[in-house]
């Protein structure tokens, strides 16, 4: 059996099939064990959709009314036609733009969505979440799930000797992660828990072990699988129309100023784009110019800021918004501008008040963040998580979105944290958390800067960080 190590665009190949096949086969008692805790949720009344269906072995254990079944290996569906003539089965890639329309159209709704041991290779996971609220009602159960992220070492492994599929890069989710995930896309995130301590069949020890041990408080932190249920509501896909001011602070970004107004979608009743130029040495200032002149359609401003630093660009902008809602997007594009879309349908639809971007949920691209950074990152983002009194995966992306009459309030309460923040994102993070608003994380891809470098000095705003967080601890924890 093939050793090479498939990638998204494999999924679809003969030679993809056959090794999932050959493995499934190889690796029965895990794959009938989530077969069985699946059925346990399900109803024999209830029409059940499975995404990444595969041969479809997981619905056909199940005792339900209808089953169907999406897959984008098409080898992998006439196989699963031959054993199981009673499913149906659906050939489409589920993060391609329309792979429900058939379903959609003729107003076809499930009782249970399936999404088993997917999530890990898709490219946007909140997108396909999103999706399936096309084809489901007012209390639509969703089951995830997943590989526990502390197995990543020991599957990598067993990949390397050859007793497991060569999967690739996966993404590698913590539940609460899977969970705001789902939250975002209108989905309530009810009920988790783990599943097999032991995942390979060893008479009466695997029993033992994933019957009663995997259930103990420490041990279950170990099992391998995990699992999410949760509950469509339709009330939470409604959002209101709201205007939008996209800030973009910028300095020494002259070849991406074109591409950054392009590809800024529209949001809401009207989209407002505010460049805040830093004293470039390059001609950034001028060929903003020259594109708002190219795009007299579009609300576009360009603004040179006085002091230095971000987070003088982003006061100076936010003064001038005009914006129902606030959002900022770094001139560099490692955040993809597309993105910002869910950056404002997250505060529209009243699933959060503050928005964070986070780069850390999802592979990177290789040379996205160096790995002082990518260690600096996750060390700051446990600190503000105890500082703020909940989890923040990702304090320094510099994607953010906010009411602009919240961030007017923040700006009121500025004098009790300083004014000292060169980065502008602590100023919100902690004005936001003074203000009790609700904070939701957005993850996002991070990508290769393609045009110039980086403005980040690592130590220099390291020891920054650090003062900062100092300075904190003591106006939030530790006040009087």
């Amino acid at each position: 059996m093939s050793k090479i190590a498939f990638t998204y665009g494999d999924f679809g190949s003969r030679e993809f099939a056959e090794s999932k096949m050959y493995w499934r086969r190889r690796n029965r008692y895990y794959h009938d064990s989530i077969a069985g805790f699946i059925k346990s949720l399900t109803g024999k009344d209830s029409a059940v959709l499975e995404i990444g269906c595969g041969t479809g072995e997981t619905l056909a254990a199940l005792d339900c009314a209808k089953r169907t079944g999406i897959e984008i290996n098409t080898y992998m569906i006439s196989e699963g036609m031959k054993s199981h003539p009673n499913i149906e089965f659906i050939s489409a890639d589920i993060e391609s733009e329309e792979p429900l329309a058939e379903l959609k159209r003729q107003n076809i709704k499930f009782d249970f969505i399936i999404v088993s041991d997917l999530i890990g290779t898709l490219n946007d996971i909140q997108k396909v979440f999103e999706k399936l609220s096309d084809v489901s009602r007012e209390g639509t159960r969703i089951i995830v799930t997943y590989y526990n992220y502390f197995w990543n070492p020991l599957l990598k492994l067993g990949e390397a000797l050859g007793l497991k599929l060569k999967e690739g890069n996966r993404n590698w989710l913590y539940i609460e992660e899977i969970k705001n995930l789902l939250r975002l896309s209108g989905f309530n995130a009810g009920k988790s828990g783990s599943l097999l301590l032991i995942p390979k069949k060893i008479p009466l020890i695997s029993y033992i072990a994933n019957r009663y041990l995997s259930e103990l408080p420490l041990l279950r932190r170990l099992c391998l699988a995990g699992w999410v249920v949760a509950d469509f509501e339709k009330s939470k896909n409604e959002s209101r129309n709201y205007s939008t001011t996209v800030l973009v602070p910028c300095r020494n970004e002259e070849g991406n100023i074109s591409k950054i107004v392009n590809r800024i979608p529209e949001l809401g009743s009207h989209t407002e784009i505010i460049f805040v130029e830093g004293n470039s040495t390059d001609n950034t200032y001028s060929r903003i110019e020259e594109v708002i002149k190219e795009n007299p359609d579009k609300d576009i401003k360009l603004f040179r800021q006085a002091g230095k630093g971000k987070g003088d660009a982003v006061r100076t902008g936010f003064e001038k918004a005009k914006g129902d809602i606030f959002i900022i997007l770094d001139a560099d594009m490692t955040v993809a501008p597309e993105d910002l879309n869910k950056f404002y349908n997250a505060l529209a639809s009243g699933k959060g008040e503050f928005i964070n971007g986070s780069r850390n949920v999802y592979q990177m691209q290789e040379k996205a963040m160096r790995r002082l950074n990518k260690f600096g990152n996750i060390f700051f983002s446990k600190v503000f998580s105890w500082l703020l009194g909940q989890r923040i995966t990702d304090t320094l992306c510099g994607t953010k979105a906010l009411f602009g009459s919240d961030y007017r309030r923040i700006a009121d309460n500025r004098k009790y944290f300083g004014d000292f923040d060169p980065f502008g994102d602590f100023d919100l993070l902690f004005g936001a958390s003074k203000l009790k608003l609700k904070i939701i994380e957005v993850p996002i891809r991070y990508g290769e800067r393609t045009y110039g470098s980086t403005n980040i000095n690592r130590f220099r705003d390291g020891l920054m960080l650090l003062r900062m967080c100092f300075f904190a601890m003591r106006k939030i924890k530790f006040a009087d």
